[in-house]
């Protein structure tokens, strides 16, 4: 195919496209929402819920031990716990390995990394609350803050995004 004017396409082609874009944008990702109560077991066998850490800043962080992001997060998140816990932070990490995962294993990849915050034991229930119902992508996580909202959500690994959203709570 052959256009008479095809610099004209191509600049209307972008045209079209910023369009697009700018009437895509959104500003979801700065409305604060209540964060979902959860209980859920950790690798002892302890109910931990969301609502005992109220008052805290807290990173909800689901993953799984054969996530290769999700094991390339956790070097960072152990810093963070170390470096801001005095100030309130607390990690709790979700796994959602499968239920034929056994505990003993997640407590020797606890280990292992040396992961200092805790592991929790996904369900459903917990996972399609802050999941959803489609097939979402890990690691995800949340920050919650200390009023019991999740300001910020991060899906996938980009290091030093996590402690960037940190420090704005912080402020």
């Amino acid at each position: 195919m052959c256009f008479k004017y095809p610099v004209h396409v191509v600049l209307l082609f972008f045209l079209i496209l910023s369009i697009l874009f700018l009437g895509c944008e959104t500003n979801a990702g700065t409305r604060e929402v209540k964060a979902p109560d959860f209980t859920l077991a950790d690798l002892s066998g302890k109910n931990v819920t969301l609502n005992q850490y109220k008052g805290s800043i807290v990173i909800i962080d689901f993953w799984a031990t054969w996530c290769q992001p999700c094991r390339l997060s956790i070097p960072e998140l152990v810093k963070l716990q170390d470096t801001y816990r005095d100030k309130g932070l607390v990690i709790l990490g979700i796994s959602v390995d499968s239920s034929d995962t056994k505990n003993a294993y997640l407590s020797s990849f606890k280990e292992k990394f040396k992961i200092n915050y805790p592991i929790l034991r996904a369900d459903e229930n917990t996972t399609r609350k802050y999941l959803g119902d489609g097939s979402a992508s890990i690691p995800t996580l949340f920050i919650v803050n200390r009023d019991g909202m999740v300001v910020d959500m991060q899906m996938g690994y980009s290091p030093g995004e996590v402690e960037k959203s940190l420090k704005k709570i912080l402020q």
